[in-house]
């Protein structure tokens, strides 16, 4: 597995970063995201995922001992590249209840309760928190392959949306 610096882009041509955007949970995101980083390196460009949030009952130990999601896991090792951290800043791991342990940057930060986590206030700190992880993967990696989170049509969501067009438009990619 290839591990990248914060000075490791070639020469190679800069490709847009690319969104997978859903109606709604389970409906293959994470697959066609896997793929795609894939034929992205297949094709010689050193591409790297990226999920803002996720929420799964288990996660994946990166080398660094911090917790990302499975699904990025398995899609950095398509794109032929170590997991890290920023490749999914917040995991949410259902602990019932409508109460789910809060990951920050692969460590433990806490249980909130649903209502709590997406009210708005503290919102912009957590957004702060995505974009720089993103910031960091795209400056090592070319392209970064997104995925959104449930649908992107909940538009109950989007005023405190971190995963889905917020995050779109922060990376200034193009979405499917």
């Amino acid at each position: 597995m290839k591990n990248r610096t914060d000075s490791c882009l070639d020469d190679r041509p800069r490709l847009a970063p690319l969104m997978l955007a859903g109606t709604g949970s389970d409906v293959g995101k994470s697959v066609i995201a896997t793929g795609l980083c894939r034929i992205f390196r297949e094709d010689g460009y050193d591409p790297a995922p990226f999920k803002a949030q996720n929420m799964a009952l288990n996660s994946y130990v990166t080398p660094d001992g911090l917790e990302i999601g499975r699904a990025q896991a398995v899609q950095a090792e398509a794109a032929g590249i170590a997991c890290r951290s920023d490749m999914n800043p917040i995991l949410l791991k259902p602990c019932g209840d409508m109460t789910s342990q809060v990951v920050i940057n692969g460590r433990p930060a806490g249980n909130r309760k649903a209502g709590d986590y997406f009210c708005k206030e503290g919102r912009e700190e957590l957004r702060r928190q995505v974009h720089e992880a993103y910031d960091r993967l795209a400056s090592c990696y070319n392209p970064i392959v997104l995925e959104g989170a449930g649908s992107i049509a909940e538009i109950n969501l989007s005023a405190i949306d971190l995963v889905n067009m917020s995050m779109a438009r922060h990376a200034g990619a193009d979405v499917i």
